[in-house]
């Protein structure tokens, strides 16, 4: 019976409808409320449906991955420079997964209707009940993301967390290297100053939400998992390299 209700909920009637409810809720927030700037819309469109991996940093449990969908739905409809009218919701593109924390997923009904979008719900590596942790990586999740690539484009964070220059997870960079999926950069910025951490409530309107797609990147499979996953932090611009061009560092070096 559970089995039979999975199947009824990953349909693309039941996921496009959540996708469409979401997107309508969100929509105003997002374009409206906000500025949204989008880049690299063209290195989307030439994709195929599956085995592709988007790594992007990370800065508000839901508005990231909900901007995600709705520029995949738009770009689907052959759009090119933003959302525009958002005419996308009636026939979503609903092969999407995205990587979430078991223990955020299961906290709310918001939460719970969301993971129905897609959600891949792992075992944070970081945190558990708000507890420091450090796990080993779980084979069951990958088996899950393994199966998710397989007709799928899948959304992952490598620092599983909002805090900025966090260091990566190497389970990332172990699926990177053993499934050798396309991996697209996604560098975001602009959403934790619109968005409380949740990102379901407003802090600061009239922001600028900026999101750039870069190309896929060129990886060496047989590289190792740490050089791998440096190349993948460098990319998504949360490396060392990027945290000594920071603002923040700046300033700290004027008050020394």
């Amino acid at each position: 019976m559970a089995g039979v209700l999975q199947k009824i909920k990953e349909t693309k009637l039941v996921k496009g409808l959540i996708y469409a409810v979401v997107g309508i809720v969100s929509y105003p927030g997002i374009n409206w409320v906000n500025r949204l700037q989008v880049s690299g819309m063209d290195n989307l469109a030439k994709l195929p449906k599956k085995n592709v991996l988007f790594v992007s940093n990370h800065q508000t449990y839901f508005a990231d991955v909900i901007t995600f969908l709705h520029i995949f739905c738009a770009v689907s409809w052959r759009k090119k420079n933003g959302l525009g009218i958002p005419y996308y919701l009636l026939w979503p593109f609903t092969r999407v997964k995205y990587v979430a924390a078991e223990e955020t997923m299961k906290k709310n009904f918001i939460s719970r209707l969301f993971a129905m979008a897609g959600a891949i719900t792992v075992k944070r590596t970081w945190r558990s009940e708000g507890t420091e942790v450090r796990r080993t990586l779980d084979p069951s999740d990958t088996r899950k993301i393994e199966r998710a690539l397989q007709h799928n484009w899948v959304i992952t964070f490598p620092q599983g967390t909002t805090k900025p220059f966090a260091p990566g997870r190497r389970g990332t960079a172990f699926i990177i290297k053993q499934h050798r999926p396309i991996v697209v950069p996604v560098v975001i910025s602009g959403f934790w100053r619109a968005f409380n951490k949740k990102g379901l409530k407003f802090k600061k309107k009239g922001s600028l939400l900026s999101v750039t797609f870069k190309a896929p990147l060129q990886i060496n499979y047989d590289d190792s998992v740490e050089a791998i996953l440096a190349q993948v932090m460098d990319a998504i611009e949360q490396s060392r390299t990027f945290m000594l061009k920071g603002r923040h560092h700046l300033m700290t070096v004027l008050d020394k």
